[in-house]
């Protein structure tokens, strides 16, 4: 039997500097860290830019099939993403949680080493947070914050009719991959000596429980002097993000069925549920890739960026958000949101 140490006999303060102690500073700018009543940050001449994400277990996830390893990284994932989409770069987080007495302090070291792996791999630091106790399950904050000159912040308003439409990455991979867990779940519940079968579905799987946000595309952006127009990051599916942009900048779009991204994979699974491949990627959300315009005249720079992809335009029709089909169909876009 693994050993198992309550949360009770290392008390909250105790608990935090276990779960501090690990994280070393990434950040010149971070002044004060973990063990003070605040943290003191100095961003200098920048913009600071922050985004604060809240998760409850059973909602937001679930442990059935969620390593809590994972859970930490893309908790991390979700906030820092929404600080890529405004073309700024992560420095700070700040993690809360409540545990309820289900939970040791191993599962707690667990949540944290996915935490401290994604501000590795993200260069932030962590500076603060709070625990306290749940009557049930697990609940977790994370607020994050990040640092943009003035001439390069965007936002979601500034597109103008004629810009290009682009994507990072594929879309749909993060709905199919949660479907592919809550079937096994359910097939493991009917049977606790089945063995799950998802050999094929590595991909989408982890693109369900450990997204990256592209800061990739951010960095290179901005080695190409490319500041996009407006951007969103894609966590309630493509289409919903696409009339983000639209009802923000007071524009149109068009897009083109046949140039939206979707892997192989993706594809596969999506048959497999009998759900249309097309409809996983506009819909489904979690993707947690970029979605951004840019002038005619950067989108020679742009096409040299090879995990971007041109999509449409943006038009002057305000009233008009469609998608040319491959059949030459022109239907309109619309996005039920992702639950």
């Amino acid at each position: 039997m693994e050993n198992r140490t309550e949360i009770g006999t290392l008390g909250e303060f105790g608990l935090i500097k276990r779960l501090a102690t690990p994280f070393a500073q990434q950040q010149g700018w971070t002044k004060l860290g973990i063990g003070d009543d605040a943290a003191l940050l100095d961003a200098s001449n920048q913009l600071t830019v922050t985004s604060t994400e809240l998760l409850i277990e059973g909602v937001h996830f679930d442990l059935s099939y969620t390593p809590l390893q994972h859970l930490g990284y893309k908790i991390v994932t979700l906030a820092v993403s929404d600080i890529a989409a405004m073309n700024a770069i992560p420095t700070q987080v700040l993690i809360g949680i409540g545990l309820s007495n289900r939970f040791s302090v191993e599962a707690v070291d667990e949540l944290y080493a996915g935490i401290k792996s994604a501000c590795e791999d993200y260069q932030i630091d962590l500076v603060g947070g709070d625990t306290t106790a749940s009557p049930q399950g697990l609940i977790v904050s994370v607020t994050a914050n990040g640092v943009v000159d003035s001439t390069q912040v965007v936002t979601r308003s500034n597109a103008k009719p004629n810009d290009v439409i682009c994507v990072s990455g594929d879309f749909g991979g993060a709905l199919m991959g949660l479907q592919s867990l809550e079937r096994e779940k359910q097939v493991f519940l009917a049977n606790p000596d089945m063995q799950p079968e998802l050999d094929n579905k590595s991909y989408v799987v982890l693109r369900q429980l450990k997204p990256s946000a592209r800061f990739d595309i951010i960095h290179e952006l901005r080695e190409l002097g490319v500041v996009p127009t407006s951007m969103i990051d894609s966590s309630d599916g493509l289409a919903a993000e696409i009339l983000h942009l639209c009802e923000a900048s007071g524009t149109g779009a068009r897009i083109f069925e046949k140039n939206i991204p979707i892997d192989d994979e993706t594809y596969l699974a999506a048959t497999e549920f009998n759900l249309s491949p097309l409809t996983a990627a506009l819909n489904g959300g979690e993707d947690y890739e970029l979605v951004f315009t840019v002038s005619q005249a950067d989108f020679d720079k742009v096409e040299k960026i090879a995990d971007v992809t041109a999509i449409g335009y943006m038009t002057d029709l305000k009233n008009e958000k469609v998608m040319v089909m491959k059949s030459d169909q022109i239907v309109n876009l619309t996005a039920p949101g992702f639950n």
